[in-house]
């Protein structure tokens, strides 16, 4: 009888030590019953599930901080039936969900692959620098020169042509003009490039740089006079090649009244964003 009420008195002690301790951590052991983590009623929680993880595509995400509209995009000033540009605007997308044509401007250094029936492998592959970009909707092209044996070679490409297999970007970048055709009066190392060019990396996230490089031309007379003020060219140092009698010369062709031309200026601000947003909804589909 002794012993069992020492052992009773044993078991009172321990139960007073833990409930002294219970205040100071929460979370030692409960002396009641009625103390489990339990639900409204008195039941125990339902069990949740984790949530699923989200998958983030860090390179995609990237790629969209810097936005782009292809030039053909945009309808030009003196468009007659808008209603065949959207209809043109349909295929575009439709083609280009078949066909990578990635981020490219005059200037950029691109290797474009082709169906040709007529090479041994059925395809002819050709690099060079864009010189130029015209054509708006499906009619819209693109022109690449090289120097090959000593020649200047230049193809024109459609940019929608179903034989288009390829378009790689090598070198992206922009360049002081619209259109570089003076290149066929510089020196050739301007518009010299390898078929077996590695491509310079560029981070999504960086704005396309601007080459200011201003080239070398050959020796009079030109293809054309560029240094008249309608062609506005920057990437040429007249002052090497021209006097100052010839410079005063050239401004004889100069149109100072077109900056005040109202109807020159054409706003496609609120156009572009209108429609970059439809092309990334088609494209995102």
């Amino acid at each position: 009888m002794a012993t069992s009420s020492r052992r009773a008195g044993g078991v009172m002690g321990s139960v007073r030590l833990l409930r002294s301790l219970q205040p100071q951590n929460g979370r030692l052991f409960s002396t009641s019953v009625a103390r489990h983590t339990a639900g409204s009623e008195g039941q125990p929680p339902k069990f949740v599930p984790p949530s699923k993880p989200v998958i983030i595509d860090k390179a995609k995400s990237q790629a969209s901080l810097r936005r782009f509209l292809s030039p053909e995009f945009i309808p030009p000033r003196q468009r007659t039936n808008p209603v065949k540009f959207a209809m043109e605007r349909k295929d575009m997308i439709q083609r280009r969900k078949v066909l990578n044509i990635p981020e490219f401007y005059v200037g950029s250094v691109l290797a474009v692959t082709m169906l040709d029936p007529h090479a041994a492998s059925k395809t002819n592959r050709f690099v060079g620098i864009c010189i130029q970009r015209s054509g708006k909707g499906l009619g819209a092209t693109f022109t690449l020169r090289n120097i090959v044996d000593s020649q200047g070679v230049e193809i024109c490409y459609e940019l929608y042509s179903p034989r288009l297999r390829h378009v790689e970007v090598l070198k992206l970048e922009k360049r002081l003009d619209d259109n570089l055709f003076y290149l066929r009066d510089a020196l050739p190392e301007y518009s010299t490039f390898d078929f077996d060019m590695k491509p310079v990396h560029l981070s999504p996230t960086q704005d396309v740089p601007v080459n200011q490089i201003k080239v070398r031309m050959k020796p009079r007379p030109w293809s054309k006079r560029w240094e008249r003020p309608k062609f506005n060219i920057q990437g040429i140092r007249f002052d090497q090649y021209l006097t100052p009698e010839h410079m005063e010369h050239a401004q004889k062709w100069a149109e100072p009244w077109r900056q005040y031309d109202m109807l020159k200026e054409y706003d496609t601000s609120s156009m572009e964003e209108k429609i970059l947003q439809e092309v990334q909804a088609e494209l995102n589909k």
